[in-house]
């Protein structure tokens, strides 16, 4: 692999991971964000030689015996997916989120999220899924 691909061309060209999306491809919509050793980032902005040896989880990782992560269900649950392309971009985020705000506020999930964009406005959607998840996270049952 050539030294200048992206790690968003390498999931997408190289190992058939096509949740992350290429839309913008300047690291400002958060479509391609993929967690990156804890850490979300958005895969265009990074070269895939930089994240080698790294932990890399995308929307594919976040699912396991075929049972919904719990971002995904809240997403579903709140219709906070509207037309879906920026969407994988915001489940990896609200989990990376989630990860480090286990019991977010309102506000606090806003501003976390400021860095994932959505042409369908489904903000108020998202924001309401993602405390239903980190309900659901912490062994609560969620507010369906």
């Amino acid at each position: 692999m050539e030294p200048r691909v992206t790690l968003l061309d390498a999931l997408r060209d190289n190992l058939d991971l096509t949740g992350a999306k290429k839309v913008c491809d300047r690291g400002v919509c958060g479509a391609c964000t993929v967690i990156l050793d804890g850490k979300p980032v958005y895969a265009c902005n990074l070269l895939a030689v930089q994240a080698e040896g790294h932990e890399i989880v995308t929307v594919e990782g976040l699912s396991h015996d075929g049972q919904l992560h719990p971002v995904m269900t809240a997403f579903v649950n709140h219709d906070a997916q509207q037309c879906g392309f920026c969407t994988p971009g915001f489940v990896v985020a609200c989990k990376a989120f989630l990860d480090k705000h286990p019991n977010p506020t309102l506000d606090e999930v806003e501003a976390g999220l400021g860095g994932n964009l959505c042409r369908c406005g489904t903000y108020a959607g998202v924001r309401q899924a993602v405390l239903e998840a980190a309900k659901t996270m912490k062994g609560g049952k969620a507010n369906a």
